[in-house]
């Protein structure tokens, strides 16, 4: 396999400078009635003229000579080369390749809607020219396989395992996977990966709704043992407290019921409506 081959091409002012100097020849062969050499000078413009070039800073040119390679121009300005080369520019500059949202399955089966997007530029112009049909259609397709692999390696969410790495929380080693992937799947084409992220993270509409009853109830038991937790923690407080300062002397029986009714007043989603007790506890 070949491989890229920089070339310094000649300097285009100084040929510019020459097929000037051949044009005024030509003319003034005319005009001395010469006009063999003065159609000689001006075909050599002529032909020389399409070997001009110019490329702006971070563009390339691949030079072709009949079907065969002669090399890559990176640096930029005004050159000239044999008029018979093909030339074709590539672009050096980084650029986005944005990717639509597409249905796969998570890594436990779920059908989501996931996209990404990925900042690329061309590393090796005879591998984008020679090693690909077109490089930037390589990417697109590469790049929605690259995603929908990543999408079977991981689950949506780790609503079941707390400690699995999931698409929604993994963050940086997903997107270390991703960029990962995509480096190695583009490395044909002589594409660098600078950064490759998820865009977009979706449940599909069919399990959408399901699922966020099923975040709903669990974010709920989670808030519903937290203040459980904390109801408790108040309850033992308010029987320590009453128990050392001789407040009040309370047997199991009063114990329980205090207990059970600072439970449902703390653990209440509903104001509490108090109740004044005008006899005894016994009443």
């Amino acid at each position: 396999m070949k491989k890229e081959i920089i070339i310094n091409p000649t300097s285009g002012v100084k040929i510019l400078a020459l097929l000037l100097t051949l044009f005024v020849f030509g003319i003034l062969s005319f005009l001395i009635e010469n006009p063999i050499l003065g159609a000689v000078f001006m075909f050599v413009v002529l032909f020389s003229a399409p070997g001009f070039f110019i490329l702006n800073p971070n563009e390339s040119v691949v030079l072709v000579f009949f079907g065969k390679y002669k090399g890559s121009v990176k640096e930029n300005g005004f050159f000239w080369t044999n008029p018979l080369m093909i030339k074709k520019k590539i672009s050096l500059r980084a650029q986005n390749f944005d990717s639509a949202a597409i249905k796969v399955n998570d890594k436990i089966g779920n059908p989501i809607l996931i996209g990404g997007v990925l900042v690329w530029k061309v590393n090796d112009t005879y591998k984008a020219s020679f090693e690909v049909n077109d490089y930037k259609n390589f990417i697109t397709v590469q790049s929605e396989s690259a995603i929908r692999k990543l999408a079977g390696l991981y689950p949506y969410d780790n609503l079941d395992h707390e400690h699995e790495i999931s698409l929604r929380s993994g963050g940086e080693e997903v997107h270390a996977q991703l960029e990962k992937e995509l480096a190695e799947r583009l490395e044909i084409a002589g594409i660098s990966v600078l950064e490759a992220r998820i865009s977009s993270l979706a449940y599909a509409s069919e399990i959408a709704g399901a699922m966020l009853q099923r975040q709903q109830a669990i974010a709920m038991v989670a808030a519903r043992q937290k203040i459980v937790e904390g109801a408790v923690g108040m309850v033992e407080s308010a029987l320590s407290s009453l128990s050392d300062k001789n407040i009040v002397d309370l047997d199991a029986d009063k114990k329980a019921a205090m207990v059970s009714n600072l439970m449902v007043v703390l653990c209440s989603d509903k104001s509490a409506s108090p109740v004044i007790n005008t006899g005894t506890l016994h009443q």
